[in-house]
């Protein structure tokens, strides 16, 4: 079953971790993906830019309006992702454990709807 391991974090914290720490948790992040990816549980995963450079799409009643960033201001963004394809929740539960991010912030895990099944 595929999941999405959907990383959240505040940037806040980020931004005031030591340099050190904050190498320690990239290393870390290194080492979760090149684990992942050897298993052959990974199919996609990627950082995301900051939410300065989000844009918002909406569209009401035909018309479209652009808004910077985010869809609602929060204290916690999305920084990035995993697509997992594995043999059970619990084993996608079990990874975003692992994921560095999960000791600072949170990590979502949602199945992805598949309409070939």
């Amino acid at each position: 079953m595929k999941y999405l391991l959907l990383i959240t974090n505040d940037p806040n914290e980020l931004a005031a971790m030591p340099a050190d720490a904050a190498n320690a948790m990239f290393g870390e992040y290194l080492a979760f993906t090149q684990r992942i990816q050897a298993s052959g549980e990974m199919l996609a995963g990627d950082p995301l830019h900051d939410i300065s450079t989000a844009t918002t799409v909406r569209t009401r009643d035909g018309v479209t309006t652009l808004t910077d960033g985010p869809f609602a201001e929060t204290k916690e963004h999305f920084a990035g992702f995993y697509v997992v394809d594995v043999v059970s929740l619990d084993r996608a539960l079990e990874l975003a454990a692992q994921i560095p991010g999960a000791r600072t912030g949170s990590i979502e895990v949602r199945p992805i709807m598949s309409y070939s099944e």
